[in-house]
């Protein structure tokens, strides 16, 4: 029954919004929209960072918006945590995923603010941005897009609403969305909207500033993400003997305490090294230097088919364009 209102509110909400274009601001650069309908897992930061290469690719300077959730040090205003000289903020101002797109991403800007508009106005007149990446951005109302690309699993397709699910809004929702990327298979839930799938993997682990321990040591993995189980399973996979994990709430703020409570674990297990997501590698990075190897393992994604999604993308762009300068 909650759940049921829950999703007549986000449906009600979502409608006020597309029939009221007065309450929604427009910036002077096209807007692309990465996306979901679920809490968290979906994969839409990697999804931003690997858009974010393709439009550097086609000459563009992507800017990617973010409203900096997990920040410890909120301010006024907008923080340019990537301008084209480089990294500009740090964990604390910048939030967790706002900085590992910054480290990803040279070339492109990085802009948190609560007002995404505002950021986009700093990028786009300031740091020189061509179009902006919303992260996040499909229930984000308050800013004109000019196309929504939407993260979708399966089971989002049937799901419910909180608090009885794990959808932010309900699955009809997906009609708004002018291209869904399946993270798994199922079939396209509408005609409309261009379609396309995901292809996710890890990288090899990395161990910056370290020296890289051997395949096959024992190590333990932490994680502070929404889904845990499948990047514990990628650690195995990449030839890690796994001892022991560690789980954290997503966005996690570490401590100094928590360091040792992991160094420690990691011993007692008799683990050589640690191995943790990049997300949560870049709130660990202000403990360094650790006392054993510290490593992560990158999450990439690609939408394929890869060309025919970058088709898209620059036809969604100079549409953009052309609605722009009318």
């Amino acid at each position: 029954m909650i759940s049921t209102l829950y999703a007549a509110a986000a449906r009600r909400r979502r409608e006020w919004y597309a029939s009221r274009p007065a309450a929604r601001r427009r910036l002077r650069r096209p807007v692309i929209s990465i996306g979901n309908i679920a809490a968290g897992g979906r994969g839409k930061t990697p999804c931003a960072a690997h858009v974010a290469r393709l439009l550097l690719a086609m000459g563009e300077r992507p800017a990617v918006l973010s409203r900096g959730y997990g920040r410890t040090q909120r301010e006024d205003g907008a923080v340019v945590v990537r301008d084209a000289g480089g990294i500009r903020a740090d964990l604390a101002r910048a939030g967790d995923e706002p900085l590992m797109l910054a480290r990803q991403l040279p070339g492109a800007v990085v802009v948190t603010s609560e007002d995404r508009y505002l950021g986009g106005v700093v990028a786009e007149r300031h740091l020189g941005a061509t179009v902006h990446l919303l992260d996040d951005g499909f229930q984000h109302f308050a800013l004109d897009r000019d196309a929504d690309v939407v993260l979708a699993a399966a089971a989002d397709l049937t799901g419910r609403t909180f608090p009885g699910g794990r959808l932010r809004e309900p699955p009809d929702v997906l009609i708004a969305a002018d291209a869904i990327v399946a993270l798994d298979p199922f079939d396209p839930p509408y005609d409309h909207a261009a379609f396309f799938r995901a292809r996710r993997a890890t990288a090899p682990a990395r161990f910056e500033h370290q020296a890289a321990p051997a395949a096959g040591v024992p190590v333990l993995a932490c994680a502070g993400i929404a889904d845990p189980a499948p990047f514990f399973a990628a650690v195995a996979d990449h030839g890690f003997a796994v001892r022991a994990t560690r789980t954290f709430r997503d966005h996690h703020a570490y401590s100094a305490r928590d360091v040792d409570r992991l160094v420690t674990a990691a011993r007692d297990a008799g683990a050589e090294a640690i191995v943790t997501t990049e997300k949560d590698w870049v709130r660990l990075l202000p403990f360094r230097p650790f006392p054993l190897a510290v490593g992560y393992l990158p999450l990439t994604m690609e939408i394929e088919p890869r060309d025919e999604f970058r088709r898209w993308l620059a036809a969604a762009i100079a549409a953009a364009r052309d609605t722009i300068l009318d």
